[in-house]
């Protein structure tokens, strides 16, 4: 079931075009990337989607709600966590949510039992009781997170969650969102980190000046960029790239010094490793995913080149 849905989707500022005719199905569940250099649509889309400004054109629907008539309805089930989480700094980080869960009119004991819950889960039940103001950018973000599970969320839209994070905070962080998807949350993150995307989204979609440029899996994109979803490293003698070539579902193959990386459609190892064997000696033999990092930058050499 799809929980996010748009159609033909605009928004300009005067002249300026910020997002255009966007077409979009997140999946109950999923974990869905957006994806593109500032000022592509990214953020445009998502304030949107809560509601937050409104569509030129077109319209949106957050678990089955339209943003602009029922907002309070669709920012009752949807968490959001911003790219600059906000918090009062004199306050503790159990304050800050004791003053979120009166904003949700939970009654008290429910909200001490649910503040509770997420400070643990987040890891700062130990430091519920310091002044925010005293945070790191990680420990600020993951009481973000914290805010956000405060609602029992059906969807999370999460804006640049681990940007400026250490690699281990960043790591545990990105954990944290595969536990949401365990848990059958349905997920939304915007990022310039595209090996993190990677690995912990179903599905990307990558803007370019405010129109959905590509949507799919990485594979997929791969497929379509690269020209093949699959890369495989192979060591054997020399000479044998006009061989593969020669095989059902290859799309590039690059070769030196009997070393050669092969795209593909589809996984060729068993065939590339009788071509290599018939013809001389396999000496190793790897099945590698593309990275989006060469999608993306794949994508873009081509755009700048076209213009």
């Amino acid at each position: 079931m799809a929980v996010i849905e748009t159609h033909g989707l605009t928004k300009r500022y005067g002249r300026v075009v910020a997002v255009e005719d966007l077409n979009l199905e997140v999946q109950e569940g999923e974990v869905f990337g957006l994806l593109g250099p500032n000022g592509s649509g990214k953020t445009t889309t998502i304030l949107m989607l809560l509601g937050l400004t409104e569509p030129t054109r077109g319209e949106a629907r957050v678990l089955g709600l339209d943003p602009m008539r029922e907002p309070l309805k669709v920012k009752s089930q949807v968490g959001y966590l911003p790219d600059q989480v906000g918090f009062y700094g004199e306050l503790t980080a159990w304050e800050n949510l004791r003053y979120t869960t009166r904003l949700l009119g939970l009654p008290e004991a429910e909200a001490k039992a649910r503040i509770e819950e997420v400070l643990r889960r987040m890891g700062l039940w130990e430091v519920r009781d310091r002044r925010v103001s005293a945070f790191s950018r990680g420990m600020r973000q993951r009481l973000g997170l914290a805010e956000v599970l405060l609602k029992r969320p059906k969807v999370a839209i999460l804006d640049e969650p681990t940007l400026g994070l250490d690699p281990e905070a960043a790591r545990e962080f990105l954990e944290l969102i595969k536990g949401l998807k365990a848990e059958g949350i349905t997920i939304l993150l915007s990022s310039h980190l595209l090996h993190q995307v990677q690995e912990v989204c179903d599905r990307v979609g990558l803007f370019h000046k405010g129109r959905l440029a590509l949507l799919g899996t990485v594979e997929e994109l791969a497929q379509r960029v690269l020209g093949g979803g699959y890369e495989i490293l192979v060591e054997a003698g020399p000479g044998l790239d006009a061989a593969f070539r020669e095989l059902e579902g290859v799309a590039r193959v690059e070769a030196e010094a009997g070393r050669y990386r092969i795209l593909a459609s589809r996984d060729l190892r068993p065939e590339l490793a009788r071509v290599a064997v018939e013809r001389g000696a396999l000496f190793g033999l790897a099945l590698r995913r593309p990275s989006l990092d060469e999608v993306y930058a794949h994508y873009f050499k081509e755009v700048a080149h076209a213009a």
